[in-house]
């Protein structure tokens, strides 16, 4: 390799390009088609039957242009700049924001829960949450032996069993007796446990009371339970055995007399009370004082009755008692038991405390011989027997609950058995009733002087003698006595709102022989068929009212009684539309209140009498005025309908249909 004067390697020249095929190989090649030829974009293979293009094989370039250049870092369409999309300018505004990553994982509050979370109930609770807090409790013993000791040769020890419902756990406590020697407390520790035969863990059900269960080898009889636990067996269909009665070692009775000995609660043996005695005597000691022992063994130890005595004399009562006997001394004391208000003196003693005899004597002269007398003991204090205090025989009626135990434990004899009843029935008072009215002057006047000696004018509604001035109903009315002369007889009956004051005027009738004008005077008269003063209901249209003992039948009353009486639906319910059409709820569903011709008041009270309701003549005025067709018609109807509608029924022409078409 030659070099070049600055020691460099001179270049080595590139050799010579192979020279072009000829277009005229490969037209002569043999097969080639025609129209191959004359492409140039196909680059040459092996020229089989393509012409080269201009330059050479060298010279052709078949690369894929970009259509894409650089400037300013940014990349650039060399072709044409493309329009801009809406969404294009959304993506670059979202860019602007460094964080835009992050934007779409945004964190998405969830909407809140009405139930707390604390309170969230799953739809199928777990054992652990059903059965939470659940625990069944059984109470039995088990034996165990005892060696080497001569007081006992077993020992019952109680223990408690609690049975956890929520992992099926179970422990056994053992309850801590004082100065046992025993260490007592946790027998078991809560866990399964499994069953003597290993066919699985126990169960609720393995668990019966008056039945013994095998836990460790060790065997437990079950001897009761607690409410809850037989309150669960019940609700769950089986039943369990009642409770036994606790069971006790000789180690527990030896100990409960133990203890009732260091307390002092064991009466004195003979034997020592005779040693004591003896013991006196050698050491040169008075005898000892029997009443000063009863003293010291029944100190503040006092039984408590109640008793009653009749008075027999004039004017007199039944007394109440408390009867106290002292076991310290026999000593009886008796006081008073006064009710509030019983106008007595305050002080309740009635016997002073002091021995009482069954029978008292008193010497003619003083020194005579007499004979010991005998006082009460407690064996002769009976419920429901007497007791003789100077000739005042006292019933024992009750007793306290110390008295009760007392003679149940040293006589056997339960007292309450002989308990009475000393309720008395509470006083009537006979109230007299006060004197017939004479007629003169008004009832409440009469009335005022038989309850006070000064007597004072009545009081008077002011307010409706202001409101009511002047207001007068009108009634028209005729007589049923029956009697042929009367019968076209016509009278107007006035009621006078104001002060309730009724007044009958007869009306002029050509040729009928009675003069008109003043029937009854005005004045407040009572109804005798309800004995109490006449009111405006009493003379509703239909109805027949007794004035001057006279029957009458009242026929109808004028426009201005109809318009009043319409005001005032709640004194007056037979002028209320909604009141009277209720009274027709059974004729819901006929179809004649459901026609739109409507009835006539007379077709209306048949079908009314026929399922039951007997409508007054006043209810038949007051549903026409309500519930009228047609006002100009001659004859006037009830529109049926519109008493549907005041009932809430539908009265379209759906409603039109008969029952059975219905149905």
């Amino acid at each position: 390799q030659a070099l070049r004067p600055n020691g460099r390697p001179a270049r080595a020249e590139k050799p010579a390009r192979a020279p072009a095929l000829a277009p005229a190989m490969a037209r002569s090649w043999p097969g080639s088609a025609p129209g191959l030829g004359k492409s140039s974009s196909v680059p040459t293979l092996m020229g089989l039957g393509i012409t080269v293009a201009q330059g050479g094989l060298d010279k052709l370039n078949h690369g894929r242009t970009s259509t894409f250049s650089y400037k300013h870092e940014y990349t650039i369409d060399k072709q044409g700049l493309m329009p801009i999309s809406a969404k294009a300018y959304q993506a670059a505004e979202l860019l602007r924001d460094p964080a835009w990553r992050l934007a779409s994982n945004a964190s998405r509050e969830p909407p809140p829960d009405p139930v707390p979370r604390n309170m969230r109930w799953p739809r199928v609770a777990p054992a652990w949450l059903k059965h939470d807090k659940q625990v069944l409790r059984f109470y039995g013993f088990f034996q165990e032996s005892v060696v080497e000791r001569l007081d006992e040769n077993s020992r019952i020890r109680e223990v408690v069993l609690q049975y956890y419902m929520e992992d099926g756990t179970l422990c056994i406590l053992e309850p801590k007796v004082e100065n046992s020697g025993i260490a007592q407390g946790t027998l078991l520790r809560r866990m399964q446990v499994a069953k003597d035969d290993g066919s699985g863990n126990l169960g609720p059900s393995d668990f019966r009371i008056g039945e013994e269960i095998v836990l460790f080898g060790r065997h437990f009889h079950l001897t009761g339970c607690d409410p809850y636990t037989r309150w669960y067996f019940e609700e769950n269909g089986a039943e369990l055995a009642p409770d036994e009665s606790s069971r006790q070692g000789q180690w527990h009775e030896v100990y409960a007399s133990q203890k009732a000995a260091e307390k002092g609660l064991l009466p004195r043996t003979r034997s020592s009370t005779q040693a004591k005695l003896l013991a006196k005597y050698l050491s040169g000691k008075p005898p000892a004082d029997l009443r000063f022992m009863q003293f010291l063994d029944n100190d503040k130890k006092v039984l408590r009755f109640k008793a009653y005595w009749d008075d027999p004399t004039p004017y007199g009562v039944r007394l109440y008692f408390v009867v106290h006997y002292f076991l310290a001394n026999n000593t009886v004391e008796i006081n008073e038991a006064h009710c509030r208000n019983s106008g007595r003196d305050s002080y309740p003693l009635f016997y002073k405390r002091g021995p009482l005899y069954k029978e008292n004597r008193i010497n003619v002269y003083p020194g005579m011989l007499e004979p010991e007398p005998i006082a009460f003991e407690p064996k002769d204090l009976m419920l429901g027997q007497t007791l003789d205090v100077w000739r005042r025989k006292l019933v024992l009626y009750d007793c306290d609950d110390f008295t009760r135990k007392f003679y149940m434990d040293y006589m056997g004899i339960d007292q309450w058995q002989g308990r009475l009843d000393v309720t008395e029935e509470p006083l009537k008072h006979t109230k007299l009733a006060p004197p017939p009215h004479n007629g003169i002057g008004s009832e409440e006047d009469s009335l005022v002087n038989c309850s006070t000696l000064q007597p004072k004018a009545t009081k008077q509604d002011l307010e409706r003698l202001m409101t009511l001035s002047g207001e007068v109903l009108r009634f028209e009315a005729k007589l049923t006595n029956g009697v042929k002369e009367d019968l076209t007889r016509r009278f107007i009956i006035g009621y006078f709102p104001a002060d309730d004051n009724v007044a009958v005027w007869e009306t002029q009738l050509r040729n009928s022989g009675h003069v008109a004008g003043k029937f009854r005077e005005k004045d407040r008269l009572k109804n005798p068929d309800t004995g109490a003063y006449f009111q405006v209901q009493d003379l509703a249209v239909g109805k027949q009212v007794t004035i001057a003992s006279q029957p009458f039948l009242v026929l109808r009353a004028d426009e201005h009684t109809l318009s009043f009486l319409e005001k005032y639906p709640d004194k007056f319910p037979f002028a209320d539309p909604e009141a009277c059409a209720r009274r027709l709820a059974p004729l819901v569903g006929g179809p004649e209140l459901q026609d739109d011709r409507g009835l006539t008041p007379d077709e209306l009270k048949a079908l009314a009498s026929d399922v039951g309701v007997d409508l007054l003549d006043h209810e038949v005025i007051t549903l026409l005025r309500a519930f009228c067709v047609d006002t100009s018609a001659q004859e006037p109807r009830i529109h049926g309908p519109q008493i549907l509608s005041v009932l809430g029924e539908g009265c379209g022409p759906s409603a039109t249909l008969l029952p059975e078409e219905e149905s």
